[in-house]
């Protein structure tokens, strides 16, 4: 079902060698940029008009209206399944905890006497969210996206999320049951493209935000990678992956549930194995062909693993195995080896990592306290998961005194002078004519 890699004997191989053998989903975001285009366009221009269109095409919702009702979501939440509510109200808790951790408080740094430099953050001002409601309805979305915004102070939150024919053109109950949790108000029944054009441009009652975040397919990544620039975005997250480092000593059983646990998402999930143990890897291939044959998403697991995006990768060592998995830089990294928390350590590239056996990505996807928006396609290399930074700009604030200015101004002078910019000594010349000679 799962294809292997064998890396035995390459261990002096670079990281971009590495790079080139992993097995990675195939997005082709340009190809789908052609796409949206129109569709962002026609939002931008013709606003409500143009998303009501798409949503018919699209969806096969007709809409009179692409305002979710306040009462809509207040009914989502009376009618939630208690157990689900409980378990919503944990995953906001302990996230929530560890989003006022990560609060950054004001930093000044005294320069010289009488000269400041303060580094102050500011939240964005409006945020828009997005939560994909396609193959299944990301209720956790709600959560991982609004409450480190929320922690962060963001001011106005837009949320949107696509329109169900099968819930009467809203979106689905249980994403609307956690807006309501949430306290957020402001709903619209917009999936694709035409949503992030929607929340990127404005469009009727929805005014343009100044960050769009949240994962979604393809069409969506690409809309987001057309608006970057008039708007902020959080990533380009494509299918979800998860890559394990284990050694003889994991349950195959354990690495198999994990690894089916991720190809249950998509059929264009990534599920890697990496391991120096044959005995490993022929069990987990067993325990893989017994747990997906029981499943309820067989053939969507079935695709995902059997696909060019996924593999077992055979290493000479667990040395040869961190090398790799950190050239794949995999947005989720579980180690179930021994001294599991001591290689974890030395991980570089992740989104996250999830380490000991009683540790699995579904714990972060759901009430860790981590989040689970995460960074795809090595993208883990050189970029974070969502957190309250996301939501925070850091501005700096300058403040001198005539005295410490004066101190500096034949050093300005100098460099402005150097770089043939004299406009920019006579600025700091003018506070000082007399000292100057003038």
């Amino acid at each position: 079902m799962i294809r292997r890699i064998d890396l035995r004997g390459s261990s002096s191989a670079v990281t971009a060698d590495y790079r080139a053998i992993l097995p990675r989903a195939e997005l082709d975001v340009q190809a789908a940029l052609d796409v949206v285009a129109p569709i962002c366009e026609a939002v931008r221009r013709r606003g409500v008009e143009a998303i009501r269109e798409y949503s018919l095409l699209l969806d096969g919702v007709e809409q009179d209206d692409i305002v979710v009702p306040s009462a809509a979501s207040a009914a989502a939440l009376e009618a939630l399944d208690p157990d689900v509510r409980a378990g919503l109200e944990q995953s906001v808790d302990r996230l929530r905890t560890t989003c006022e951790n990560e609060l950054e408080a004001d930093r000044v740094t005294t320069v010289v006497p009488g000269g400041t430099v303060t580094r102050r953050m500011v939240p964005a001002e409006r945020v828009g969210l997005y939560v994909p409601g396609g193959i299944a309805p990301l209720v956790s979305s709600v959560v991982m996206n609004v409450v480190p915004a929320q922690v962060a102070g963001v001011g106005s939150l837009a949320l949107a999320s696509p329109p169900r024919r099968d819930h009467g053109g809203l979106p689905h109950p249980t994403i609307l049951a956690a807006c309501a949790l949430l306290g957020v108000e402001e709903v619209y029944a917009v999936g694709g493209a035409q949503a992030i054009a929607m929340l990127g441009h404005g469009a009727g009652p929805c005014h343009q935000v100044d960050l769009v975040t949240g994962p979604g397919n393809i069409y969506t990544v690409a809309a987001k990678r057309l608006l970057r620039g008039t708007i902020g975005i959080d990533s380009e997250a494509g299918p979800t992956e998860i890559a394990i480092l284990a050694d003889d000593s994991a349950d195959p059983a354990h690495v198999a549930a994990d690894l089916l646990s991720q190809a249950e998402h998509d059929p264009m999930a990534a599920a890697v194995l990496v391991t120096p143990s044959d005995r490993l890897a022929d069990e987990v291939e067993a325990e893989l062909d017994k747990q997906v044959s029981v499943t309820r998403h067989v053939e969507r697991i079935r695709t995902a693993l059997s696909g060019s995006q996924s593999g077992c990768i055979l290493v000479e060592d667990l040395e040869q195995g961190l090398a790799v998995v950190d050239a794949y830089a995999a947005e989720h990294l579980e180690i179930q080896t021994r001294d599991a928390s001591t290689w974890a350590a030395r991980v570089r590239n992740a989104g996250a990592v999830f380490v000991g056996p009683f540790t699995p990505v579904s714990l972060g996807d759901y009430c860790a306290g981590s989040n689970h928006v995460l960074p795809t396609g090595g993208g883990a290399a050189f970029s974070s998961g969502l957190s309250v930074r996301t939501f925070c700009k850091a501005v700096q604030v300058v403040e001198y005194t005539e005295e410490a200015l004066r101190d500096v101004t034949p050093q300005v002078m100098s460099l402005a002078n150097a770089e043939d910019l004299p406009g920019h000594a006579a600025a700091v010349q003018a506070r000082h004519p007399r000292d100057m000679g003038s």
